[in-house]
């Protein structure tokens, strides 16, 4: 499913204008992108929780040449998802 369709989803389950929900899934994006840059976490109970997580620098080997490299240390986000979604994708 992109984009498009989880919008049309909504506004059919919602029963509002592809516009509307288009504005306020677009809106929920940008603050979930500028919290999670912030270093905040975002909680959604029953559904998960977004974080970012720190990964350390590492030394690595390149695949082709055996060539040591050394991988900066960075930041990710990442999801866990709740029970209640655990339990929704596991029943179908």
């Amino acid at each position: 499913m992109n984009k498009t369709e989880l919008i049309s989803k909504v506004a059919e389950r919602a029963v509002l204008r592809n516009s509307l929900v288009s504005d306020v899934i677009n809106a929920l994006l940008e603050v979930a992108s500028e919290e999670l840059a912030a270093g905040e976490k975002i909680k959604l109970t029953g559904f998960g929780n977004f974080e970012v997580k720190k990964r350390a620098a590492r030394q690595a080997k390149n695949p082709q040449t055996g060539e040591a490299i050394s991988i900066p240390a960075t930041k990710v986000p990442v999801f866990k998802p709740g029970k209640a979604l655990k339990d929704a994708v596991k029943n179908g």
